[in-house]
Order: structure tokens, then sequence, then C-alpha cells
């Protein structure tokens, strides 16, 4: 398999914003520090201003400048479930902009467990996205190649093949680890119970 590479890195770089598969669902996604990109994520969804971006990586450690240090039981989550369909939610640093937070103090990061969507970001700057599900806002994920063609042609500035590498189709559990507290925002793909998780 042999992704676009420079042609995808022209884009991000010119302010563009990509569709790509994940493991979960397809993904939108744009590089974090263009302000531009991120408010053209917000109109092509329609999404409202206050519903946060994430960031996702292939590597936990391109992330860590993002957020303040992980308490215990975020790394624990990391160590069980990176790569995979977790979304963790914890405390951002000064690195990551207001404009993908919605002005929240928090971020959630995540690794898919995707081949297509690690090569992406390993080819690209900084090797981080500023990213969100790949459908108009409260319309269903798009789960499949085609249903990206179908939500995304004419919105998104390129939308990648998934090479055969295709979405499972259930989201990201997502979980907040803020004062080394455990809150479940949203069950997923990974059920978790934090009664369990110590």
């Amino acid at each position: 398999m042999l992704i676009e590479k420079e042609k995808i890195i022209d884009c991000l770089n010119n302010g563009g914003v990509i569709a790509y598969v994940t493991d979960t669902v397809w993904g939108l996604g744009c590089l974090p520090d263009n302000e531009q990109a991120v408010k053209k994520i917000y109109e092509i969804k329609k999404r409202e201003a206050q519903k946060p971006l994430i960031l996702m990586s292939n590597e936990i450690y391109n992330l860590l400048d993002y957020v303040k240090p992980i308490p215990k039981i975020g790394q624990i989550l990391i160590k069980k479930y990176f790569p995979g369909a977790l979304t963790l939610v914890t405390d951002k640093s000064e690195k990551t902009p207001d404009y993908i937070t919605s002005a929240m103090p928090t971020v959630g990061i995540r690794i898919p467990d995707n081949e297509v969507f690690r090569q992406i970001c390993e080819a690209i700057p900084n090797h981080v996205l500023a990213t969100t599900s790949a459908n108009l806002s409260h319309q269903p994920s798009a789960k499949t190649y085609e249903q990206a063609l179908e939500n995304m042609t004419g919105l998104a500035d390129m939308i990648i093949p998934d090479y055969g590498y295709s979405a499972k189709g259930l989201e990201s559990t997502v979980v907040g680890v803020m004062n080394n507290e455990l809150r479940i925002f949203r069950q997923g793909e990974i059920v978790l119970d934090e009664t369990l998780i110590k």
C-alpha cells in the first residue's frame, strides 16, 4: 500500500481538510495549528461551536506535548487500550489551542489502530491531526469508504481510500481522567466499568 503522502502533506499544509479511515469510523481532520482549517471542519459539519475536536496520532509520545502530565489512571488506560478504540479526555497544555477544545480546559486524545491512519500520521508535520467524525452533525458516522464519499465529496479537500483497512463501524469509548478520577462520557467499542479500573 502506497498512500499519496506528498499530496496529503500539500493538502494539509495549505489549510486543507482530509477524510480518512480509522479503526472505528471515518474521520475528518486537519493540522491542529491551523485555525482556519479547524474552522473549515466546523463549517463542513455544521458543527456547534461548543463541541470540541480531539487530537489523534500514530504514537502517544506525539500527543504528550498537547496535554498536562496524565494521571496514573489515564496511564493505565493508555497502556491497556492504545492503540485502539478509546478516546482519553485529560487536561490540555498551553500547546493545545482553545479553538480545538471549544475553550474547555481539557482535550481528547486517541491512537487509532489502523494502518492507513498510521501511515498518514507518520507522513505529516508533527504527526498529529485535529479530528472528528466524517459526517454532518447529527447524522450517522461514515463507516465505509462509500459512505465517506457520500458525506464528504465536495466538502473535504481530499478523501483518502481505505486500501482494504476498513473501519469496524462502532465509535470509540470516551473517558475523562481529570484529577485522577475516571468519568465515562460515551460507551463505544471498548466497554468500560469505572468501578473496575484501579
